[in-house]
């Protein structure tokens, strides 16, 4: 079954290398036959958060935040990656997430978190966790890390380490099957 997927990155760092990952996992849904879409904070440049999307009357946000407020309440679920910048999330990804809300509940996230060292961001990933849970969007219990993103992913997401196309399988299977699931339940009904 074909899944609307969005992806959201979360750095804007001038010389980022995350954006790799990012195109890995974009690029392996796609593969998959899902409706994906990359969202990336540069494109959006929503300001620092004073007023959540819900505030603002209805049409009345600014255009980008509407344009992402569709695209978050018409997806089945979320692949969140994220660096490590100082043992958590990078403040880009906070930002751009916590001007939503509603829009996420009852749908699963999924974790791709990376770092230029051999830890593949794993400690930001633990906090992500909870913030994700907290907004509605709890996430699956797998995380896919990669390590030495610099060396492990090219610019354009493809990787010569076959442990990451290996591994990318069980995790989107993982995935997958929250996706799946929680949509047919809320086809019955959300609990509020």
């Amino acid at each position: 079954m074909a899944l609307n997927i969005l992806v959201i990155y979360g750095s804007v760092r001038h010389h980022r290398q995350g954006i790799r990952a990012a195109r890995f996992i974009f690029n392996k849904c796609k593969e998959r036959g899902h409706s994906t879409t990359l969202v990336d904070p540069l494109e959006y440049d929503l300001p620092m958060l004073d007023r959540m999307y819900k505030e603002f009357d209805k049409g009345k946000a600014p255009q980008k935040m509407e344009k992402l407020a569709g695209l978050i309440k018409d997806a089945d679920g979320y692949i969140i990656v994220s660096g490590e910048y100082n043992h958590s999330i990078p403040p880009a990804l906070s930002n751009l997430l916590d001007h939503y809300l509603e829009e996420y509940f009852f749908k699963p996230s999924a974790i791709v978190c990376y770092s230029r060292g051999g830890f593949g961001g794993v400690r930001a990933a633990m906090q992500l966790r909870a913030m994700l849970a907290e907004m509605g969007m709890s996430s699956i219990p797998s995380i896919f890390a990669v390590s030495k993103i610099s060396e492990s992913m090219n610019e354009d997401g493809s990787t010569n380490q076959e442990n990451y196309n290996n591994r990318v399988v069980r995790f989107l299977d993982e995935f997958e099957w929250y996706v799946e699931a929680l949509k047919a339940k809320r086809k019955e009904g959300k609990p509020y």
